[in-house]
């Protein structure tokens, strides 16, 4: 199962906290930490993500940055992941670049060409803030992987109870803020 962290945005109350909690889930194994400070000017952001690539990262986790490909670029970053409603992903397909792809509707599976990986969102009502869109459920993680050769990683509402349901329905992997929490 792969297992995608998706940063809180509260770098800015507590930096120190912030980059302990990456580093522990880091030393945990993630597979891939998404850097989605919004707050952040391209500076700032790209001073975070410097800090962030020289945690110890003794299994390898891969970082991206939420939306900011030229930052992620100059700063050595494994990759990206775009927003939904972003440029299209096979703009940034390079070799050894990784590109992830929100997406929020089975009808724009089309705009996920080129991605890596797609998440899926909201699988499950948002644990970790609002969201007006409704519940997608399960069926939605089945027929995109169904529908597409892009893995699929469940997101929104995600628990540990929940998780096996969202890779039953075929799911490569899981992507969250709230299902993975502090590192204890």
């Amino acid at each position: 199962m792969i297992q995608c962290l998706i940063t809180d945005g509260t770098v800015l109350q507590n930096e120190a906290k912030w980059l302990a909690h990456a580093a522990g889930w880091m030393a945990r194994g993630i597979d891939l930490l998404q850097i989605r400070e919004r707050a952040l000017s391209a500076r700032q952001l790209a001073g975070l993500t410097r800090k962030v690539l020289r945690l110890p990262n003794p299994r390898g986790t891969r970082i991206l940055l939420n939306d900011r490909a030229d930052v992620a670029l100059a700063c050595g970053a494994h990759g990206v992941h775009l927003r939904d409603g972003s440029v299209l992903p096979e703009v940034f397909a390079r070799p050894g670049f990784l590109v992830t792809v929100a997406c929020h509707n089975p009808a724009a599976a089309d705009r996920t060409r080129g991605a890596d990986f797609i998440l899926l969102a909201p699988i499950f009502k948002p644990l970790s803030k609002s969201d007006t869109r409704p519940a997608l459920g399960t069926a939605a993680i089945a027929e995109f992987a169904r529908r597409s050769q892009v893995p699929v990683l469940a997101l929104g509402g995600i628990t540990s109870e929940n998780a096996r349901l969202c890779m039953e329905a075929g799911a490569a992997g899981i992507a969250g803020i709230s299902y993975f929490g502090p590192v204890t």
